[in-house]
């Protein structure tokens, strides 16, 4: 059993990546979805401007911001586990959160800094996480999950290029990288949480390799990637879409997805690659005209990212705090709303245009319930030591 310590730095809440990393993006998804969705409705808040426009602040921040926290402490956390080392912790641990909460600040922030210093203090936090992870990785020759120092690097040059060019394109690459990685995960734990799930149920079921479709799926994401930049709103970008919204189904049915359906704690991530299929459709549509692509676009977000992380971070935080994985209301009702407020960003302006506001409105009020709702249950779990003693 661990000795208790005063020290701060020896507190639970820095002993694994995903305690402050899950708390600190959950809560700055809140504050940035309440800015956005009180400037639409009309309230004396808006966006930063010093530096982006409203739009493009949004953009960056759910991707770098939001997103980039919680892929991090999911990686801090399972990397570990990956290669039988020590975590990340305290020291490094703060420093990285640090660097990611420094990014935040002068992002929205106006200190009067040059735009090539607050560049500089927004990129350093990717190339920080990876270099974390990739000591434990090459030390332990884990080839199989150096896909993610590739990634992270992919991340890093999107930011650099996003600030050097003022290109929404790359903050679109930069979503396929984060989609990427939600592929590759999911493709793993889904069926492997969904069989042991079903077996402690007494129903026999089991896993289906599909190795072969699992490369395929991530290099139609690639594909993808490739017509966003080169080819966007093409039929080439519709095609190459409609490829890999096939490629990801088929893995699905393998996935046992129905039987899914009576555990929340499941269904959720089945949602969210549910929502990889029906964004990588819609933005086929969008390569022949039939829909914005900013529309399309927040299936991918809101739907498979937002289901996607919510599912994650409730499910890591209960197992790696060493509880059991149930869940109580409130959480399950974050579940149900997080898939409503994905629904409403997309189709809401796709059918109703003239109500367009009161869509995003409505879905930011949703986003914020759902997160502020982990925040509500799972805050305690993430500061306080496990209840088994366990090293936290």
């Amino acid at each position: 059993m661990p000795k208790p310590s005063n020290s701060l730095f020896a507190a639970p809440f820095w002993g694994r990546g995903f305690r402050p990393f899950f708390f600190l993006g959950s809560l700055f998804s809140i504050v940035s979805l309440s800015i956005w969705g009180a400037f639409y409705a009309g309230f004396n808040i808006a966006p930063p401007t010093f530096l982006l426009d409203p739009v493009s602040w949004h953009a960056h921040e759910m991707v770098y911001g939001f997103s980039i926290a919680i892929v991090s402490g999911f990686l801090l956390t399972a990397v570990a586990n990956w290669t039988g080392g020590a975590p990340v912790r305290q020291i490094h641990l703060m420093f990285l959160a640090a660097l990611w909460i420094a990014g935040r600040i002068v992002m929205g922030i106006d200190l009067g800094l040059p735009t090539w210093c607050i560049a500089a203090v927004e990129v350093s936090f990717v190339p920080a996480l990876a270099l974390s992870l990739a000591i434990p990785l090459f030390r332990s020759w884990n080839k199989r999950n150096f896909i993610f120092l590739t990634l992270l690097t992919a991340l890093f040059a999107s930011d650099v290029w996003f600030f050097m060019r003022d290109d929404i394109v790359a903050l679109h690459v930069a979503i396929m990288m984060i989609l990427m990685m939600v592929s590759l995960i999911g493709g793993r734990i889904i069926p492997a949480f969904t069989v042991a799930s079903l077996r402690r149920r007494g129903i026999m079921a089991s896993q289906t390799d599909q190795s072969k479709l699992d490369m395929l799926a991530l290099l139609s994401l690639l594909a993808v990637t490739l017509c966003l930049v080169f080819t966007k709103e093409t039929p080439i970008l519709g095609i190459t879409a409609a490829v890999s919204c096939v490629i990801h189904g088929l893995r699905m049915r393998h996935y046992h997805t129905p039987k899914a359906m009576a555990e929340p704690l499941l269904w959720i991530l089945h949602a969210g690659y549910a929502w990889l299929v029906v964004g990588l459709a819609l933005l086929a549509l969008s390569g022949f005209g039939l829909f914005d692509i900013k529309a399309v676009i927040h299936a991918l977000t809101a739907g498979c990212i937002g289901s996607m992380t919510l599912g994650m971070i409730c499910r890591v935080s209960l197992g790696h705090t060493g509880r059991e994985l149930k869940i109580g209301n409130l959480t399950v009702s974050s579940f149900y709303a997080i898939q409503l407020a994905a629904a409403i960003r997309v189709f809401g302006p796709m059918f109703a245009p003239a109500y367009t506001s009161e869509w995003i409105i409505s879905s930011a009020v949703l986003w914020t319930f759902c997160f502020s709702a982990y925040i509500v249950v799972y805050m305690g779990m993430l500061f306080s030591p496990r209840p088994d003693g366990q090293e936290a």
